[in-house]
């Protein structure tokens, strides 16, 4: 009996997928527990396993394609199994979405096009085809739908996308006499028709452009829920920001002494350790403003903020406050490399308590960082430079670095805040206080 392949719900707030490769080709042969296709969701590119043995019997939703969570994207069965009805039940699952609307006549010029459509002014359409027309850029009000009652279904899209007419007929012998391109000309006529007077302004060189046009990258996946998130903290938390320039003669002095017995850690590891004690030691800082009230966290998942190729994440080192520098070193070594793998599980990098994003091997002086929700605070590092400070009556340069602490003034007082930073300066400065 066939079976449905479903889009996979990978995490609590995962709505949608996108379809990066089928590692199956349509009549391919599948095996359970076999990679079938690897997806894009809004942290990873991960690999799905198929449910069943048999044939890919059908590939509904091909790659390069967003598709929402538990939707049937292909079908798997014996080979030569009638699948008819399970394709009818999948286009017949979809609900339909009804808007007002009135319904505008095609010209002569698409009359191919027409279908007969009911005296309505409604306008019928799958949730499937109204998200392929919205992604190019197609007002559907002008298709008519082929499905049952006029309904407006994915092929019917991809239909009118192939056949719509773009310009006037006088508008493409003109285009085609003078070796022009379509694509090029940018039309003034009714839904953006090209006309013969546009035709003539690029003739006559007025309006002409240049054949440098750029690129369109796609909104998706990491990228588009990087931005999402960034505008929810932006507009969903009252974020203030104290900066501070720390000595850092005596961290250096301490990785060093760690390196020569045979202890590798990073700068970062150091603030790590550093941070969590601080946060244990001010819990307002390490908590999140929940309908309940005020969440003060008893335990330290230290978020690391992670560039990958396609945007950023932020894997978490859980009860980093209980852990020792050499611990907190592997657990970082290795999450670090999960995430430039794409190999991160969904709970390593969820329930995150503070983040440290440290840009300063990117010779960054100093930066603003935006929290990470629900997060109350994230501290930027910068990188460490020589500067002339005054040491008494003299001047004498030392080794500095600036931190950036963003944090929620919904929850936090600047002072408290201020507070914190001191800590964290004093630790850095003494870093044997750890002990």
């Amino acid at each position: 009996m066939a079976t449905k392949v479903i889009m996979p719900k990978q995490g609590l707030l995962m709505t949608e997928g996108y379809i990066t490769k089928w590692l199956v080709p349509e009549g391919g042969k599948t095996v359970k527990g076999e990679p079938l296709f690897e997806m894009e969701t809004d942290k990873l590119t991960i690999t799905i396993e198929a449910p069943e043995t048999g044939t890919l019997l059908k590939i509904i939703r091909g790659e390069d394609e967003t598709v929402p969570i538990t939707e049937t994207i292909a079908i798997i069965g014996e080979e030569g199994e009638d699948i008819s009805a399970l394709l009818n039940e999948t286009e017949e699952s979809e609900v339909v979405e009804e808007k007002e609307t009135t319904v505008i006549s095609k010209d002569e010029t698409s009359e191919k096009l027409v279908v007969t459509r009911k005296e309505t002014d409604r306008i019928f359409i799958t949730p499937r085809a109204k998200m392929r027309a919205s992604e190019m850029n197609i007002d559907y009000t002008e298709i008519n739908g082929s499905g049952p009652d006029g309904l407006i279904i994915e092929r019917d899209v991809l239909s009118f996308e192939k056949h719509k007419v773009k310009t006037t007929p006088v508008a493409e012998k003109m285009i085609k006499e003078n070796n022009l391109k379509a694509e090029d000309i940018k039309g003034s006529g009714i839904r953006g028709r090209i006309t013969k007077q546009d035709v003539e302004g690029i003739i006559s060189g007025v309006g002409r452009t240049s054949d440098r046009k750029g690129e369109i990258v796609p909104f998706r996946g990491m990228r588009k829920v990087i931005s999402d998130r960034m505008m929810e903290s932006i507009h969903g938390t009252a974020q203030a920001n104290h900066r501070m320039r720390v000595d850092v003669s005596e961290l250096i002095r301490l990785r060093n002494q760690l390196k020569e017995s045979g202890l590798k850690v990073s700068y970062n590891d150091i603030l790590v350790k550093i941070v969590s004690k601080a946060l244990i030691e001010f819990p307002y800082m390490n908590s999140s403003l929940t309908e309940e009230g005020i969440l003060l966290k008893d335990y330290v998942n230290m978020g690391l903020a992670v560039s990958v190729p396609n945007g950023l994440i932020v894997p978490n080192i859980k009860d980093a406050d209980l852990m020792s520098l050499a611990e907190i070193a592997a657990h970082s070594s290795d999450l670090i490399q999960k995430a430039l793998d794409g190999n991160l599980s969904q709970e390593e990098y969820s329930n995150g308590t503070f983040t440290i994003s440290n840009l300063g091997m990117y010779d960054i002086d100093e930066f603003t960082a935006i929290l990470n929700p629900p997060e109350s605070g994230i501290l930027a590092v910068g990188k460490i430079e020589k500067t002339p400070v005054a040491e008494g009556d003299n001047i004498v340069l030392k080794p500095m670095m600036t931190l950036s602490l963003t944090y929620d003034h919904r929850i936090i007082d600047g002072a408290l805040a201020a507070q914190f930073l001191q800590r964290i300066k004093q630790l850095i400065m003494c870093p044997y206080l750890l002990l």
